[in-house]
């Protein structure tokens, strides 16, 4: 998707996730802002969440990697 990625719900808010945090499948880890739509983006994998890719308010391209996660 192409859009604005987002770390946090909301600005001054608490990051969805940081390096290290463990996620489960299903879990919300950023937001996406396409054409004025928030778009949650959910973990489609379970892991640790090793390295975040891109800063936060930065335009996004589709099919550009956003994280990585060590499954598990």
């Amino acid at each position: 998707m192409v859009g604005t990625f987002y770390r946090a719900p909301a600005p001054g808010e608490a990051p969805f996730v940081e390096v290290g945090t463990r996620i489960g499948v299903g879990q919300t880890i950023c937001i996406l802002e396409a054409m004025k739509l928030m778009n949650e983006l959910e973990a489609e994998a379970a892991g640790e969440v090793v390295e975040i890719l891109v800063d936060n308010g930065t335009p996004v391209e589709f099919g550009q990697v956003l994280m990585r996660v060590k499954p598990g």
